[in-house]
């Protein structure tokens, strides 16, 4: 029998590039599409007071189809940390994650942390590649912010 919970994945990377270069990459959410290879559309439908975006609807490529979700941002502990949680999605039932950004000599050590719920049980092997596939979202990063 497969049950249903949350699978956590996490992961640390040491980027080549300054905390606010790091920063300012995760929070150009439109442009997710040109780098994140799994992310097909990025919208913003909500911004904060300050013209953050607090609401986008993402559609990307997830376990051979294309899902739809939409996350909610919090920037209370910016530029440091940047979470998220999910708002509604049609596969999963709860996303919460995490970029937490610290500054050291050679550039900015980034960790990415995320928990997700999915509204159907997967085996196992199903959620260790999909698993991989979340945290190539880190190596992307990388990439963008370092390019």
């Amino acid at each position: 029998m497969i049950k249903t919970m949350t699978d956590r994945a996490a992961q640390t990377s040491l980027i080549n590039a300054s905390l606010a270069r790091c920063y300012a990459v995760a929070l150009d959410f439109e442009s997710y599409p040109e780098w994140a290879t799994d992310v097909k559309e990025a919208n913003i439908i909500a911004r904060d007071d300050q013209g953050r975006a607090s609401q986008v609807e993402f559609r990307a490529s997830a376990l051979g189809r294309s899902t739809h979700y939409t996350l909610r941002y919090d920037y209370s502990d910016a530029p440091a940390r940047l979470s998220w949680s999910l708002v509604d999605g049609d596969i999963m039932r709860a996303i919460d994650g995490a970029y937490s950004f610290v500054a050291v000599e050679d550039g900015t050590q980034v960790f990415y942390e995320v928990a997700i719920e999915l509204v159907i049980p997967l085996p196992g092997f199903v959620k260790r590649r999909a698993e991989a596939r979340i945290l190539d979202t880190v190596k992307e990063l990388k990439a963008r912010a370092e390019s």
